[in-house]
């Protein structure tokens, strides 16, 4: 199940961990500690454009398509117990091919659970 990260100290943190750079997204990521309040079942998400992506439309427009992608992908390739955070690009995300979009956080999701040993 997705839930979707609203407080700030939750993108704080999730920008201090694991991150991955791909052409049409910054990826970060983060396994959530055994006593948080948070159910360990779930995987959460958060999306952010910064005012470098654009006007109000733009941003929002390459939030949807971030949205898209973690509801397409992130069932199949996340892992429960963790935080994700997609941030949107300049110019990228909002332009890029949605397929290569699907793929650039299919990589950066491999790339950082092939780093993580398996508990």
């Amino acid at each position: 199940m997705l839930d979707v990260l609203n407080r700030r100290a939750d993108f704080l943190a999730a920008a201090r961990a694991v991150r991955h750079s791909r052409p049409g997204l910054l990826f970060q990521a983060r396994r959530r500690s055994a006593d948080e309040p948070v159910a360990p079942e779930r995987l959460r998400v958060g999306f952010t454009c910064s005012k470098k992506v654009g006007n109000a439309v733009a941003r929002n427009r390459a939030k949807r398509r971030l949205r898209e992608i973690a509801r397409l992908e992130l069932p199949a390739h996340g892992l429960p117990g963790w935080d994700y955070v997609l941030v949107g690009r300049p110019g990228a995300t909002a332009g890029r091919a949605f397929d290569d979009l699907r793929a650039d956080l299919v990589s950066a999701l491999a790339a950082t659970h092939r780093r993580e040993p398996q508990a």
